[in-house]
């Protein structure tokens, strides 16, 4: 979360001739990020740690009459420990931002939530500054090698053993298909016959089908034109076994019936006429955007996140509610009530109705359509309506769109 002083036009024209004279910083240490998955591969990037940083950032801005301080805090309501990073300038200006460190409980390891510090100093800082401190893994390595790798012959491969696991070995390389050996004429001639002959006796599909399977070998071995009259042969017999004749075959493709196609179904379901009708589910990406540039709803702060109220509607399997039952909670409160289990129960205890300021919200950018036909009692009726759902939400809710 980034806040400022009112002012920052000479801070920033201080910082502005600071970052012309910044470098970034060494990458002079490696990390290697290893994969819980027993095959998983690491992935290592090289980094700048924070001292050669401090050094770079504290020599140059300094020089601008701008100084960095670095302090640390504890965030009960969230629960988090924060790292706050600021740059003050001689002029009474400043610009900050706020860091999350780790969880409060993380204080009983001192040496992981230093780490997770170090971490944290190191990358509010050089973003703050506009230094890059590590690589870029977002994007290939894009050098290609010079020379072409060989592929290692199989036979120089050993069984090994690897990390202590059982040992490994590449399989063996698998036989190649031999064609099959012709016959002579007078052996291909004889076996022809020997097969046609017993392609008289099927009298069905499937006892075509199995003698296809059993002869395949067999006919593999004919020469070339014995091959052709047995495959003929077959054809014959298994048009006549399965009740249809070459010449109903051979017809051409338009005098074939054609099958009569089914009418697709509706996928689409009216839900509205139901006896028991679901609820609306509305996205608007507008009063989502202008929700999240509202103030915390609990405690004032900005920018925030437009939050979904997940008790307004009954839930759907993997659908939010609908964007009219969203209000404005700060990154803090946001995580917190997604942890807590009983949103409802949240609410309660905080003291704010957030379905009234959601209805609010929601009538702001879509206002209700002036009732100029309704009697007299119902339009006084609404707008008593409207006056308590505004009353019901901060003023700097509804000021600030």
């Amino acid at each position: 979360m980034q806040h400022s002083s009112e002012t920052i036009g000479t801070i920033a024209a201080a910082l502005a001739k600071a970052q012309a004279q910044l470098v970034n910083p060494e990458k002079s240490l490696v990390a290697t990020i290893r994969s819980d998955a027993a095959n998983g591969s690491e992935r290592s990037f090289r980094y700048a740690p924070l001292s050669t940083g401090l050094d770079i950032v504290r020599k140059t801005l300094s020089q601008h009459e701008i100084a960095t301080v670095q302090t640390t805090s504890i965030d009960e309501t969230a629960g988090i420990v924060r790292l706050s990073t600021v740059l003050a300038h001689a002029s009474g200006e400043w610009i900050a931002s706020d860091w999350p460190v780790c969880a409060i409980i993380e204080t009983a390891t001192p040496h992981r939530m230093g780490a997770a510090l170090t971490y944290a100093r190191r990358y509010a800082l050089f973003t703050l500054v506009g230094i890059a401190g590590e690589d870029d893994l977002d994007a290939p390595d894009l050098v290609a090698p010079t020379t072409p790798i060989s592929k290692p012959d199989r036979s120089t491969y050993k069984k090994v053993q690897l990390n202590g696991g059982q040992g490994r070995q590449f399989p063996a390389e698998r036989p190649r298909k031999v064609a099959p050996t012709l016959l002579e004429p007078e052996a291909s001639s004889a076996l022809r016959n020997q097969l046609t002959t017993e392609l008289e006796s099927l009298s069905s599909a499937d006892e075509a089908a199995n003698w296809a399977h059993r002869a395949l070998a067999k006919k593999n071995t004919l020469v070339e034109a014995d091959a052709v009259r047995v495959e003929q042969a077959f054809q014959t017999r298994l048009a006549v076994v399965s009740g249809k004749s070459l010449n109903e075959n051979s017809r051409p493709d338009a005098e074939r019936p054609q099958p009569q196609r089914r009418k697709r179904r509706q996928s689409v379901i009216d839900k509205s006429v139901l006896a028991l009708p679901a609820p609306r589910r509305i996205r608007d990406r507008e009063h989502v955007k202008s929700v999240a540039k509202l103030p915390c709803l609990v405690c004032g702060r900005i920018p925030a996140d437009a939050h979904h109220l997940k008790f307004a509607q009954s839930p759907a399997l993997g659908r939010k509610v609908s964007d009219e039952f969203t209000v404005p909670l700060c990154r803090g409160h946001h995580r917190e009530v997604h942890h807590c289990g009983d949103e409802a129960a949240w609410w309660n205890r905080t003291g704010i109705d957030p379905t009234t300021a959601a209805r609010a919200l929601w009538l702001q950018t879509h206002p209700l359509p002036p009732a100029t036909n309704s009697p007299p009692a119902l339009r006084t009726r609404k707008s008593k309506l409207q006056n308590e759902i505004q009353e019901s939400v901060p003023h700097d809710h509804v000021s600030a769109n």
